[in-house]
């Protein structure tokens, strides 16, 4: 039975759209990542911060905490969604994982991978994150999301907001991108 010949188009796409949001949003308990594989993506995605940032590894050092999400997959055709699992480093050590989630509406089409890092630069800033039972970006916090150009040290850029977040995609840095609408929630592993 061709179904295209019966719905229309619009059903379809949506259709489709609901089934890759809601696939995404349940891989979290369907799929979910161990504690080691979200540990070794959250070592990578430092050591390439530290690698591709310059003044990075300073920068790290003098963070409250840094929460990690090596590879963020978002999909979408019309509507979209997006779903990754990190971790919370406090002192170089993982002390809970969390992941995020977000739904956006528009022209869209198709997949991708980027991976966040959101580094706490107060102490206030960190502990409402940590005692919030799901932290909204843009609604529960305001996130600085950095861009500066190639060469330019993390030093001289002048960040007034409590978190800095920072995206990349495979080809490097991200400019132009907002973790408004992101929401993250701590789990258990």
């Amino acid at each position: 039975m061709n179904l295209s010949r019966k719905l229309p188009r619009w059903q379809i796409l949506f259709a489709m759209a609901l089934w890759i949001w809601t696939s995404l949003a349940m891989s979290g308990t369907a799929v979910a990542a161990s504690s080691q594989e979200i540990n070794i993506g959250v070592d990578a995605t430092l050591e390439r911060f530290r690698n591709e940032i310059t003044g990075g590894p300073l920068f790290l050092k003098n963070a409250r905490g840094v929460l990690v999400f090596p590879s963020v997959i978002k999909a979408g055709i019309g509507i979209g969604g997006e779903y990754g699992e990190g971790a919370l480093r406090i002192g170089g050590k993982t002390v809970e994982y969390y992941n995020t989630v977000a739904a956006s509406i528009g022209f869209q089409l198709g997949a991708q991978s980027k991976s966040v890092v959101l580094v706490f630069l107060d102490s206030k800033a960190l502990e409402k994150f940590r005692q919030s039972d799901g932290w909204k970006a843009g609604v529960d916090g305001s996130v600085a999301v950095i861009k500066w150009g190639v060469g330019e040290d993390i030093n001289t850029v002048d960040i007034k907001d409590p978190i800095a977040g920072f995206v990349f995609s495979n080809k490097g840095l991200m400019y132009n991108l907002t973790l408004e609408g992101s929401k993250f929630t701590r789990i258990r592993k």
